[in-house]
């Protein structure tokens, strides 16, 4: 697969010269630049995924499956990320198209297969934003009187709105600035981000050995409570403990979702072949380690029956701070909590990042008008963006008092269904490359990254995520019925569908046969290797 075609490090249109979905013509020459660096794409990718999923989202996932139902459900949710990773990274690393896995669906799957998956892949993104900024406008209240004892505050600092526009001031400067003025933000939030998770474990480890002011050892109290899981609903017996584990997954599976960003700033970065599979393998260990490690200690911090973690009570409801406010450790809550505000508009500004770009490769594959393929003069495409930040005004709908919480809940479920669409299709897609690659006598270690154990991997992630698409909202059939609930969790579903089917009953499009699909047009482009950095900082920073 490797080839010595000259490659500009500063044009993308070279890389996406591929058939289009329908296998006739090509594809819609665009000018966005490669400004991202591979130690941006890394850190975005982790910063796209670190964020109110593990800060906020483990707090009702707590309540709901008791500490071994959280801890079992993030180390389910982490295998999946992990097969979704490396079954993307083998596509994305030979193919660096713009739209990322929707390109490559559209390429080795089918043309109806790659339009709905884009279309869904940015609804995903133009969702989770405004539950991103609806998290950033909970954590502020944990400084306000609302957020602390007066509950009735009318002070315009008590009013969600308020937070909620000046975040996204923040999300709007921060992408119109360009993808190089982008990555650089990110790379040093995300940073921020890591550092603080890795601080977070550490100091959970000690508040549970009864290192804090206290001298309480915590130890596994928690778990001895209730004895790993809590009953769902009152439901007695092992019925409703093993009901408040499953109904973790669709939340669980809410903060991961967001590795496969990875695909879409590919179109973006510097010698693709070389720094995908290295954010690749980069990012899925962290978030494994950090999402494991956080869900395993708040497990052992906080009790399930904490009225703190209640989403509508109070602000500070972050398991994290939580822990920290019990152990009686003085101010380090309120840094612990402006770090996780940064955290929610830092996902907020990846989420923007992503939803503009999937639009404009949806564009680039003519499966979007026109005008949104206009470009600033730094490869900027700001009609992407500037619709992107339209829908971002959703976020609003949280401005009411109390509700940011409720909003927050129905946007994540929406995005977690979304996701798990996505992953279906992604391997899905990898399942078709494998057979495609092995009936074209192609031998994947000529290829840019290997992944490994597939396609065995690919098909326990594709089940997995089934399981969870057609079980995820049960809850709403629990007593009462929850129209809210259902419409939420359910609905990008027969979304989907329709795109799918609508597209092939317009377009008469079939299904790509192995042997027609094309592994050479557009194959990423050899570059030599860069030195090895020397210096002992970069080499920390590296590894951090």
């Amino acid at each position: 697969m490797e080839k010595d075609t000259k490659y500009s490090s500063e044009n993308v249109a070279a890389a996406d010269q591929v058939q289009s979905d329908d296998s006739v013509g090509e594809v819609k020459d665009h000018a966005m630049q490669r400004g991202l660096r591979p130690r941006h794409l890394q850190m975005i990718a982790i910063g796209g995924v670190i964020g109110t999923g593990l800060f906020l989202g483990t707090a009702s996932n707590l309540q709901n499956g008791g500490p071994a139902g959280l801890f079992i459900s993030y180390c389910i949710m982490a295998s999946l990320l992990f097969a979704v990773m490396v079954a993307l990274g083998e596509m994305i690393a030979e193919f660096p198209l713009a739209g990322g896995q929707f390109a490559l669906a559209g390429r080795f799957v089918s043309p109806e297969m790659g339009f709905a998956m884009g279309w869904l892949f940015w609804y995903n993104y133009i969702v989770v934003l405004p539950a991103e900024i609806s998290a950033a406008a909970v954590l502020v209240s944990y400084w306000t009187p609302a957020g602390q004892t007066d509950s009735t505050c009318t002070s315009a600092v008590c009013n969600n709105a308020l937070w909620i526009g000046i975040f996204l001031i923040i999300v709007y400067a921060v992408n119109y600035a360009g993808t190089r003025v982008y990555g650089e933000m990110e790379f040093w939030f995300c940073s921020l981000k890591v550092i603080t998770i890795v601080g977070l474990i550490i100091l959970s480890i000690i508040i549970s050995a009864g290192g804090g002011p206290n001298h309480e050892a915590i130890g596994f109290n928690y778990w001895d409570e209730t004895g790993g899981f809590t009953q769902l609903n009152g439901i007695p017996g092992a019925k409703g403990r093993f009901l408040g584990f499953f109904s973790v997954l669709i939340s669980a599976a809410f903060a991961f979702i967001g590795s496969e960003i990875t695909a879409i700033g590919a179109a973006e970065t510097a010698n693709p072949r070389k720094a995908v599979p290295s954010a690749i393998k980069g990012v899925w260990i962290r978030l494994v380690l950090f999402y494991i490690c956080s869900a395993f200690l708040i497990g052992l911090l906080v009790s399930p029956s904490d009225p703190s973690l209640d989403l509508g009570s109070t602000a500070a409801k972050s398991p994290f701070v939580i822990a920290i406010k019990n152990a009686g450790i003085p101010v380090l809550p309120s840094i612990i909590n402006a770090v996780l505000l940064t955290s929610a508009w830092s996902a907020g500004c990846a989420d923007l990042f992503v939803s503009s770009r999937t639009l404009y490769g949806l564009y680039t594959r003519g499966h979007a008008p026109n005008f949104i393929g206009k470009v600033r003069s730094d490869g900027l495409p700001w009609v992407a963006v500037t619709i992107g930040a339209v829908f971002a005004l959703l976020s609003f709908m949280a401005g009411a008092k109390g509700s940011a919480g409720t909003v927050f809940g129905y946007f994540a479920n929406m995005t977690a269904i979304c996701g798990m669409i996505s992953w279906s299709c992604i391997f899905f897609t990898a399942i078709r490359w494998q057979k495609g690659l092995k009936a074209q006598g192609i031998d994947r270690n000529t290829l840019a990254y290997k992944a490994p154990w597939q396609p065995y991997l690919s098909y326990y992630g594709l089940f997995m995520c089934v399981i969870v698409l057609i079980f995820g909202g049960f809850t709403a059939f629990l007593g009462t019925f929850d129209t809210s609930s259902f419409i939420t969790t359910y609905f990008p579903i027969p979304f989907f569908v329709v795109l799918f089917f609508g597209y092939k009953f317009v377009k008469k499009s079939k299904f790509i046969d192995y042997m027609d699909m094309d592994f050479k047009t557009g194959s990423s482009a050899v570059l030599p290797s860069e030195p090895p950095k020397k210096g002992l900082f970069a080499r920390i920073a590296d590894n951090i």
